[in-house]
């Protein structure tokens, strides 16, 4: 059986940076995918590899579009008022509109469909609100790439459901926040899982409704990436999964945190492609960014 590779990107807003330092130890180490399936932000790693190409040079492409993010302001911090704005229904959608500039800025023009794709098949997952389940995008490949990672990246307060034929589509975090099973379901036979779940959000000792529905969508996060990874393994489908933990929680709206979490991402991913045996090529590190340079002593 022909081997088929999958890179899966977990959800985790601003955490994403992590899974772009993740890629850089992969690539060194010349492992590439033949799959990318991402939710949330994920989403939006996997189409960029998908149309730019899984490469160093569109990795260098991806990590100035990741420095872009802060001031883009792509999730406001005032989240609290745009909840409430939402609730009351007053929510103009600011930030969907600027995430969809953003996106087209970077490449994600909107004649783009899955089909005019040239590197590694894509998928791409949102939840559908009224028929409780998962959308993945990609298996037709007349579908926009863009419309898929808006529907994938709608978090609300800051960007309301898409409203879509008889689906109402949100952030596909909330059915599938680490996507094994869609990459499974495309043929995938090795999984690299790059995983933004932070469980420390649980231990929070603070007793404020925040807190508790923080810790309700950890939870239900949590299970989710388990039950992904059991299927995985009651189908024999080896999964090596990357759990990509910076040193602090950081937020999801946090984009100020970015190179130093391409550097965690990348150190971590590096440590575990060594712990199995994988070494980067030496030549390589002349090649490297100077941030990448600087974490090898001479």
């Amino acid at each position: 059986m022909k081997k088929q590779i999958a890179f899966v990107f977990g959800g985790g807003g601003a955490r994403g940076a992590l899974q772009v330092g993740a890629l850089r130890a992969l690539l060194e180490a010349h492992i590439y995918p033949d799959i990318l399936a991402g939710t949330s932000v994920g989403a939006i790693n996997a189409s960029f590899l998908a149309l730019h190409g899984a490469n160093l040079t569109a990795l260098e492409a991806l990590e100035r579009a990741w420095q872009d993010t802060l001031a883009a302001d792509l999730l406001p911090d005032n989240y609290l008022w745009l909840t409430v704005r939402t609730l009351f229904g007053r929510s103009g959608n600011p930030s969907g509109h600027r995430m969809r500039q953003f996106f087209i800025d970077h490449g994600l023009l909107p004649e783009l469909c899955f089909g005019d794709l040239q590197g590694p098949r894509l998928l791409i997952v949102a939840a559908d609100l009224n028929h409780g389940q998962p959308v993945i995008f990609g298996e037709d490949p007349a579908q926009s790439v863009l419309d898929a990672v808006l529907a994938s990246t709608a978090l609300p307060p800051w960007v309301t459901p898409i409203e879509s034929e008889e689906r109402s589509l949100i952030d596909g975090a909330a059915v599938s926040p680490l996507p094994i099973e869609p990459a499974m379901r495309a043929g995938a036979n090795e999984i690299i899982a790059l995983d933004l779940a932070d469980p420390r959000q649980i231990s929070s000792e603070r007793h404020d409704f925040g807190a508790y529905i923080n810790k309700l969508i950890v939870t239900v996060e949590l299970r989710h990436i388990e039950l992904e990874l059991a299927l995985a393994a009651a189908r024999h489908i080896p999964v090596r999964h990357f759990h990509l933990q910076s040193e602090i929680p950081i937020p999801i709206w946090d984009f100020h945190h970015t190179e130093e979490l391409f550097k965690t991402g990348y150190i971590l991913a590096r440590q575990q492609i060594a712990a199995e045996g994988r070494q980067p090529d030496a030549k390589w590190l002349n090649r490297l960014p100077a941030w990448v340079r600087n974490l090898f002593p001479r």
